[in-house]
């Protein structure tokens, strides 16, 4: 199981925070902001409460606040400030701040509140581009960096994911309007990461089409048995870590075997390992996007 980490460094702190370390020092040093702990080499580390505490007076000073008023504002009242303006607002400096407070607190009750304040101003594909994206963006870098632990980003993504089905449960009471077209999405097998390709989901039923949902990792010869119920099949895949370098051009020569020798039908891929592809050489109804937007534009 992976350790939750509760002790950051300054570093930590201006990554998640964006605001500098030569300023969070000037904080400390003349509002007393914080209080941090020091290693017998005198280097300062910092708990999980600094940490939220950081963050709520980021989002303050974020909003217009003078540090200096905020210093003088009780600790006990500064998050019930922050909430009051999370609340208001679906700005996305707001908004980034309150799910960056959300993860390291895992307060899905938070996460929930800061979604639904947007949801009343912006649609979900509008969030999902605007929001999420750029957010899982933010929240790889700190993983990769080891500001935050594997857990803070599963615990966010899972979150992210629960909002995703709800609303791909909203649109599969409507019966498709568009035939010419029946999308099959699946992951390669070993391939976990699915968010991607559940928010494609939603996307190919809110454009009206039919969409055969089958999930992680599957392997081809599975895919082989959807083949004789229906016509015109558009199989999206998304590669982040299968099939690896080495494999991914074996895994697109065996499908074009196994799948569209066959039948009738496309696959459609996206996700990091797609950029190991001799493109040059791909049959054409075998095609690769750089981003997910660009795929549903071709929906």
């Amino acid at each position: 199981m992976n350790n939750i980490k509760d002790s950051f460094s300054i570093k930590d702190l201006e990554n998640l925070s964006g605001i500098k370390a030569h300023t969070i020092r000037i904080w400390e040093k003349r509002y007393n902001l914080l209080s941090p702990d020091r290693t017998v080499t005198n280097i300062r580390h910092y708990n999980l409460s600094s940490l939220q505490k950081l963050l709520n007076i980021t989002l303050l000073y974020n909003s217009g606040y003078k540090i200096s008023k905020i210093a003088k504002i009780p600790e006990n009242s500064i998050p019930v400030l922050v909430n009051e303006i999370i609340t208001k607002h679906a700005n996305k400096d707001y908004v980034y701040n309150a799910f960056k407070l959300a993860m390291i607190n895992f307060d899905q009750n938070l996460f929930f509140k800061t979604y639904n304040t947007l949801s009343k101003e912006k649609s979900f594909k509008d969030i999902f581009y605007n929001v999420f994206i750029p957010f899982l963006n933010e929240i790889g870098l700190l993983w990769q960096t080891n500001t935050i632990s594997p857990a803070h980003e599963h615990f966010v993504t899972n979150l992210i994911k629960q909002k995703t089905i709800i609303n791909i449960d909203a649109l599969q009471v409507s019966k498709p309007i568009k035939k010419d077209k029946t999308f099959v999405l699946y992951l390669p097998e070993n391939e976990i990461h699915e968010l991607g390709l559940l928010y494609l989901n939603y996307e190919i039923l809110l454009n009206g089409y039919k969409a055969i949902y089958l999930g992680q990792s599957l392997p081809i010869k599975d895919l082989k048995r959807i083949l004789g119920y229906h016509s015109d099949l558009y199989f999206i895949s998304y590669f982040t870590i299968q099939p690896t370098k080495d494999k991914i051009n074996n895994y697109i020569t065996e499908f074009t075997k196994e799948i569209t020798t066959v039948s009738n039908s496309n696959l459609w891929i996206l996700g990091h390992q797609t950029q190991y592809l001799e493109k040059d050489n791909l049959p054409t109804n075998i095609k690769v996007f750089r981003s997910i937007e660009e795929l549903t534009n071709n929906i």
